[in-house]
C-alpha cells in the first residue's frame, strides 16, 4: 500500500487529455506515454500475459491461486483525462491532516477550495487531502481508479495467503470522449464480470446509469440589410435563441438531481445566415429519454413550418442505462456491497448521474457495475481526492477477489 501515493502522483504528472475533434485511438498521441508506462509496471510487479494493443487498449491477468474453477472477474479504469480542462503540468498539493477548513489552492487568483461550496469536505477532517493547485484539474479521474487497481494487484501478489481466482485488468483510452470501449476485446479480455473503478466518493456502488444521446441543431438564416429586412431577414440566431425558449427551463444540469433527466447546452456559435448549437440528452428512464429526443425534433418541425426548411437536427445515441443487463447478474453486485461492509465502509447505492465505461460493456457482454475511486470535483480545479477513500478502494478490490473465491 506505500506505493499508492506516489503511484498515483507520478500518473497525474503526465498530461493525457483526450482529443473528441481527433480520429485517432488513442485521441492525442500524449496518452502513449502514460500507457507504456503502465504496461511496464504491471509487468513489474509480477502481473502475466501483459499487452498493449495499437489502440492504446492494455490488459493483464493475474493467475489463479486456488485449487478449484472459479469465475474470472476483472477491472477496468480509463487513463486519459477530460478536454474539459487543462491537464497539462499538474502539481499536487498535500493537506495532511486536514483541519476542515478553506484550502487555498492558489493565492495569487484567490482560488480557494472551502467546505462553505463543498460541503463533501466536511467528512475529511483530520484526513490526506491530495488537491490541485488551482491552475490545473487533478486527473483523479481516472488516474486514481489506475493506481487503486494496480496497488491492490500488487498486494494479492504480495500477499499469496489471501485466496482469489483469476483476475484481469484492463485499462483505457478516451473514455473521457465517450470512445473508451469502442475497441475494447471483450472476448480477448476473458472476464465472466468486470468493475470499473470510476466512480467519485468513498461507498459509491452503481449499477444504473443515463441513457445518453449528443445532439447538434444547424440553422440556416437569410441575412438580408438590415433597413431593408422586413418580411425578408432570418436571423439565424434569433431563430436559435427561439428553439432554446421551446425546450423546458428547469431541466437542465443545475436544476436537476437523482434520477432527473435534462438538456445540457454546452456549445453555441452563430451569425445570421448560419447558427448552430450542441447539447447533450440525459435520462434514465428509457421512455422519457426518447420523448426527449422526439421534443426536439417536434421543437425543429414547429420552427420549420414558421420559417420554411432552415433548421436540422443530427441525434446520436451514446450509451444506455446497464441496469437491465447488470439486474439479471445481480449477484456481482452484493459480492461488492459485502467486500465494502467487511473493510467497515457503509455502500452508496445510487445512480450515475453521468457516463461509464461500464455501460458501453454490459451491452457488449460483460456486465461491469463502477466502483468507487475516491475523488470529487472531477473536470475541473477544484478537483481533489482524500488518501485514505484511495487506499479503502484498494481494499475493496481485494475484498472483492477474496469473496469471489470464496462464493463459488
Amino acid at each position: 500500500m506505500e506505493n499508492l501515493l506516489p503511484r498515483f502522483l507520478e500518473y497525474v504528472s503526465i498530461d493525457t487529455q483526450s482529443d473528441p475533434n481527433s480520429k485517432t485511438t488513442p485521441s492525442t498521441e500524449k496518452q502513449w506515454k502514460l500507457a507504456k508506462k503502465l504496461v511496464l509496471e504491471l509487468s513489474k510487479i509480477g502481473l502475466e500475459k501483459v499487452s498493449i494493443d495499437e489502440n492504446g487498449y492494455i490488459m493483464a491477468t493475474l493467475p489463479s491461486n486456488l485449487n478449484k474453477e472459479v469465475p474470472t472477474i476483472g477491472f477496468i479504469a480509463h487513463y486519459d483525462t477530460t478536454p474539459d480542462y487543462t491537464g497539462a503540468n499538474v502539481k499536487p498539493q498535500i493537506i495532511e491532516n486536514y483541519d476542515g477548513g478553506d484550502i487555498v489552492l492558489d493565492k495569487a487568483s484567490n482560488t480557494v477550495l472551502s467546505p462553505d461550496y463543498f460541503e463533501d469536505l466536511k467528512q475529511y477532517e483530520g484526513q490526506t487531502l491530495i488537491t490541485t493547485n488551482g491552475k490545473t484539474l487533478l486527473g483523479a479521474d481516472d488516474k486514481a481508479g489506475v493506481a487503486e487497481i494496480i496497488t491492490a494487484m500488487e498486494f494479492l501478489i504480495q500477499n499469496p495467503e489471501i485466496k482469489h481466482g483469476k483476475i484481469r485488468v484492463g485499462f483505457t483510452p478516451d473514455e473521457e470522449i465517450g470512445r473508451g470501449v469502442h475497441k475494447f476485446d471483450v472476448k480477448k479480455f476473458g472476464a465472466d464480470w468486470a468493475y470499473t473503478v470510476d466512480g467519485s466518493q468513498i461507498g459509491e456502488l452503481e449499477y444504473e446509469n443515463f441513457n445518453a444521446a449528443g445532439a447538434k441543431v444547424i440553422i440556416k438564416g437569410k441575412s438580408v440589410h438590415p433597413g431593408y429586412a422586413k418580411n425578408k431577414m432570418i436571423n439565424a440566431i434569433g431563430v436559435a435563441n427561439e428553439f432554446l425558449s421551446l425546450m423546458p427551463p428547469r431541466e437542465v444540469p443545475e436544476m436537476t438531481e437523482g434520477n432527473e433527466g435534462f438538456f445540457h447546452i454546452h456549445g453555441i456559435k452563430g451569425d445570421i445566415e448560419n447558427a448552430e448549437f450542441e447539447l447533450i440528452i440525459r435520462d434514465h428512464d428509457e421512455e422519457q429519454f426518447q420523448a426527449r429526443k422526439g421534443l426536439l425534433r417536434a421543437i425543429s418541425e414547429k420552427l420549420n413550418n414558421k420559417y420554411g426548411a432552415i433548421i436540422s437536427v443530427e441525434i446520436n445515441d451514446q450509451y444506455r442505462n446497464m441496469k437491465e443487463k447488470i439486474e439479471p447478474v445481480f449477484h456481482i453486485i452484493e459480492i461488492a456491497e459485502v467486500a465494502m461492509l467487511k473493510i467497515g465502509i457503509e455502500p452508496i447505492i445510487k445512480p450515475i448521474r453521468g457516463g461509464t465505461d461500464g455501460s458501453q460493456l454490459s451491452f457488449m457482454g460483460l456486465p461491469c457495475p463502477n466502483i468507487f475511486a475516491g475523488g470529487h470535483n472531477f473536470h475541473g480545479k477544484y478537483e481533489y481526492v482524500p488518501l485514505e477513500s484511495m487506499q479503502k478502494a484498494v481494499e475493496t478490490i481485494v475484498k472483492i477477489c477474496e469473496l469471489t473465491g470464496e462464493k463459488f
